[in-house]
C-alpha cells in the first residue's frame, strides 16, 4: 500500500510537472509571436573565413549576459523577452536638425546641357540635396559637398568641350590609367587614376647615412583651389647616422590642409605594436627592432678586438633593421583593405590603418626625398577602365531595361570611382543571372565624385556605356557612406519601386536566384534579413577603426543589425528611411549598416512588425561552401565563382 501511494504521489508530480512546462511553453510562444521576430538558423555570425559555427553553451544560455552572437534559438528568445519590455535605448534629438547653407552645394545643383540619356546616370542626384544640408551631417560632409562642386564643375565644362569640338567620349583614353608605370633613376613617379586595393608601389634604393633619413610620400590629388596636396602616407626611415649615433626608427603619418599633421606612428612603438592590428598583421615588427639593439648593444660592448674593427656598415649589416647604410634594399608599399603595409626585401615590417578622407584612391604621385640613392620605382596593380573597344558585347552587360511594373528587388552596390576592374567583373559574373537579365531584378553601383578628373572622365563614359551607375553628389569619403545607402532606399522607393531593398559591395559576390528562392513565403512586411548581429556595443577605443564616441552615440548597445557585405529590407522600412530622412526625424550615423539597424528598431517603436531574419550563409569575411553571399572577393574570384556555378550547379568556393 505504501509502494503504491508513493507511485501515485510521484505520478501527480509528473503530471504537475508536464502542465508547468506545457504552461511556460505556451506564455513563451505567445510573448514571441507578440513581437513578429522570426528566428532562422541564427548561428554565429562569422568574422573570419573558415570559422565553424559555435553553438551556445547551457552556462552562456543561463548567463546574466549572453553573447547573442553565438546565436542559439534559446538565446534569442531569451533576448526577445527582454527586449519587449526594455527596449534598446536610441539616440533622441533635442531638437530638429536645421538646413544649413553648404559651400558648392548650388554649383552641383546648376542647369547642365545633358540630354535625358546621359541624365540616368543621375537619377538619385536631384534626391540627394536634402541629407547634404542637414546641420547634423555626417564627419566630413561640407568637406566632401565643397570637393564635389569643384570636381563636378571640372568634369562638365571637360565634357562639354569634348562635345564642341565634336570629339567622341568612347575615344580611346586608358593611356592615362594604366596598369603600371616605372620610373628609373627618377625620386617621384605620377599615379594616374589612384590606387586600389593589392595596389603596389616597389622603391629599389641605397640608404645614404649621411643625409640621416628619407621618406616615402604618397601623395593625394589636389584640386584646382587647393595650395597643396594632401599626403596620403609619409613613411619616414631614420638612418642611425655615420657612427651609429642615432636609434633606427621608422615614422608613418598624415596631412591635409583642414587638420594638418595626424598622431605620429612610431615602429618600435613599445607595449602596442602585437595589439592593434591592420589586416590582420602587427603595426610594427617589433622584433626586428628589438634584435637590432640587442646586437648592436653586443658588437659595442664586446671586448673581442675583431668587434671594434668591423666596419659601420658591415656592423649594422648583421642587425635585423632593414635599411643599412651601403645595402640596396627593395621595399614594398601595397594597399591592403584596411591600410597600407611595407614589405622590405621580402619581410613585412610595418602597416598603418587608412585614416579618413585620406584613402588609397586619392594617391596622384609617389615622392622619395632625402637620404637614399633610388634605382628605380615601379606601381603596378593601378586600376585601368574598361576599354569599350576590346570586343566586350556590351549590349549584353548593358543593363537591361526595367519592366513599367514594381521589381522584385533592387540590388544597390557600392563602389568608388576607380574601381573598373570590380565593376566589370560582376556584371560578368552575377548581374548575368536571369532575374537581372529579365529586369525582375535591378542592379545600380553607386558612386561618389573623385577628386581626379581622369577617373570621373572614365566614370562618366562607363556610365553612357553600361547604364548601371548611379553618380553620387559628393567626394567619396569612407565617412560618408551611410549617404550611399540612404541613395540605394530613395532609388528603391522612388525611382525604380521594388518589393525589397538589397545592398552589397562590389568585392562581394551574390546569388541572387538563392535570395530570391529564400526570400519566397516570407511576409514582404517589416524584414531585416542577412547575417544579423543581434546584440554589440559601440567601440570606445579611439584606435578602433569603427570608434564611435559617446558623443555620437551614447546608449551602451545598439539594437539588432545586419552585417554591411549584404543584407535585404522590405519596401516599407525602406520607404520609412527616406521619409524619416527627409523630414529630419532619423538620425544620421557613420556605421551604415549599424545605422540601418537604428532606423529599424525606430520603424519598430513606431508600432510596425520586424522580422529579424539571420542566415548563417552571408558571409562577411570570405566564402564557404553553401554561401549566399561570400565577401572579399577580388575580381579574378569573383569570375572564378561564377564559372564554378554554371559548371558544377553547387555553390562552391574557389581556392
Amino acid at each position: 500500500m505504501k509502494k503504491y501511494l508513493l507511485t501515485r504521489k510521484v505520478g501527480r508530480k509528473k503530471w504537475a510537472g508536464c502542465l508547468l512546462i506545457i504552461c511556460l511553453a505556451m506564455i513563451l510562444l505567445i510573448r514571441y509571436s507578440s513581437l513578429g521576430i522570426t528566428y532562422n538558423n541564427v548561428e554565429k555570425s562569422y568574422s573570419s573565413v573558415g570559422k565553424s559555427p559555435k553553438k551556445q553553451s547551457v552556462y552562456g544560455f543561463f548567463n546574466d549576459h549572453p553573447d547573442i552572437n553565438e546565436g542559439s534559438k534559446d538565446v534569442v528568445d531569451e533576448y526577445v523577452k527582454s527586449h519587449e519590455s526594455k527596449p534598446v535605448e536610441l539616440v533622441a534629438f533635442k531638437e530638429k536638425p536645421r538646413l544649413i547653407d553648404v559651400e558648392g552645394l548650388n554649383d552641383l545643383y546648376s542647369s547642365n546641357n545633358f540630354s535625358r540619356e546621359e541624365s540616368k546616370a543621375l537619377l538619385t542626384w536631384g534626391n540627394m540635396r536634402f541629407l547634404l544640408s542637414r546641420s547634423d551631417g555626417l564627419n566630413g560632409t561640407a568637406q566632401g559637398v565643397k570637393e564635389a562642386a569643384i570636381a563636378w564643375k571640372d568634369l562638365v565644362l571637360f565634357i562639354e568641350k569634348g562635345k564642341a569640338t565634336k570629339a567622341s567620349l568612347d575615344e580611346k583614353e586608358n593611356e592615362y590609367c594604366p596598369y603600371s608605370v616605372t620610373a628609373f633613376n627618377g625620386s617621384n613617379i605620377r599615379i594616374p587614376c589612384g590606387l586600389v586595393e593589392d595596389s603596389s608601389i616597389t622603391v629599389i634604393g641605397i640608404p645614404d647615412a649621411k643625409q640621416e633619413s628619407f621618406q616615402i610620400e604618397l601623395v593625394g590629388s589636389k584640386l584646382p583651389e587647393e595650395t597643396k596636396p594632401p599626403i596620403v602616407l609619409d613613411y619616414n626611415v631614420i638612418l642611425p647616422g655615420e657612427n651609429l649615433t642615432k636609434d633606427p626608427l621608422i615614422t608613418q603619418n598624415t596631412w591635409n590642409n583642414e587638420s594638418g599633421w595626424g598622431t605620429v606612428e612610431k615602429c618600435p612603438d613599445h607595449g602596442s605594436t602585437d595589439v592593434i592590428k591592420v589586416d590582420g598583421l602587427v603595426k610594427c615588427n617589433a622584433k626586428v627592432f628589438r634584435n637590432n639593439i640587442e646586437e648592436i648593444a653586443n658588437t659595442t660592448n664586446s671586448s673581442n678586438p675583431k668587434s671594434t674593427d668591423v666596419s659601420n656598415s658591415s656592423a649594422y649589416g648583421t642587425t635585423n633593421y632593414p635599411f643599412v647604410e651601403g645595402n640596396p634594399f627593395t621595399a614594398t608599399l601595397w594597399a591592403g583593405i584596411e591600410g597600407f603595409h611595407m614589405t622590405v626585401n621580402g619581410r613585412h615590417e610595418t602597416s598603418f590603418a587608412y585614416r579618413e578622407k585620406l584613402e588609397p584612391w586619392l594617391v596622384s604621385g609617389v615622392n622619395v626625398i632625402g637620404g637614399v640613392d633610388i634605382i628605380s620605382i615601379l606601381a603596378k596593380g593601378l586600376p585601368v577602365s574598361g576599354d569599350l573597344d576590346l570586343g566586350y558585347d556590351v549590349e549584353h552587360l548593358k543593363a537591361p531595361a526595367t519592366p513599367k511594373k514594381r521589381l522584385v528587388m533592387l540590388v544597390g552596390v557600392f563602389s568608388t570611382g576607380n574601381n573598373f576592374e570590380r565593376r566589370m567583373a560582376l556584371r560578368k559574373s552575377w548581374m548575368q543571372y536571369e532575374a537581372v537579365r529579365s529586369g525582375e531584378v535591378a542592379v545600380r553601383f553607386f558612386i561618389g565624385l573623385d577628386k581626379n578628373r581622369q577617373v570621373n572622365f572614365e566614370l562618366w563614359k562607363e556610365a553612357q556605356a553600361y547604364g548601371d551607375i548611379q553618380l553620387l553628389p559628393f567626394v567619396d569619403y569612407y565617412s560618408l557612406l551611410t549617404l550611399k545607402t540612404i541613395a540605394i532606399c530613395i532609388m528603391g522607393v522612388k525611382i525604380l519601386p521594388a518589393k525589397y531593398v538589397m545592398k552589397t559591395d562590389d568585392d562581394a559576390f551574390v546569388r541572387i536566384g538563392e535570395v530570391l528562392s529564400s526570400l519566397k513565403g516570407k511576409d514582404p512586411n517589416g524584414l531585416l534579413y542577412g547575417g544579423i548581429s543581434f546584440e554589440s556595443a559601440p567601440h570606445r577605443e579611439k584606435e578602433n577603426k569603427w570608434y564611435i564616441s559617446p558623443e555620437e552615440y551614447p546608449p551602451p548597445s545598439y539594437p539588432p543589425w545586419a552585417h554591411g557585405p549584404g543584407y535585404i529590407i522590405s519596401r516599407d522600412i525602406a520607404k520609412f528611411i527616406v521619409q524619416g530622412h527627409q523630414e529630419r526625424e532619423l538620425m544620421l550615423f557613420k556605421l551604415e549598416d549599424v545605422a540601418v539597424g537604428i532606423w529599424v528598431e525606430e520603424f519598430r517603436r513606431k508600432g510596425h512588425k520586424v522580422q529579424y531574419v539571420h542566415d548563417e550563409r552571408f558571409y562577411n569575411a570570405g566564402c564557404e561552401s553553401g554561401y549566399i553571399l561570400a565577401h572579399y572577393q577580388n575580381p579574378r574570384m569573383v569570375l572564378c565563382l561564377w564559372e564554378k556555378l554554371q559548371k558544377e550547379h553547387e555553390p562552391n568556393c574557389c581556392e
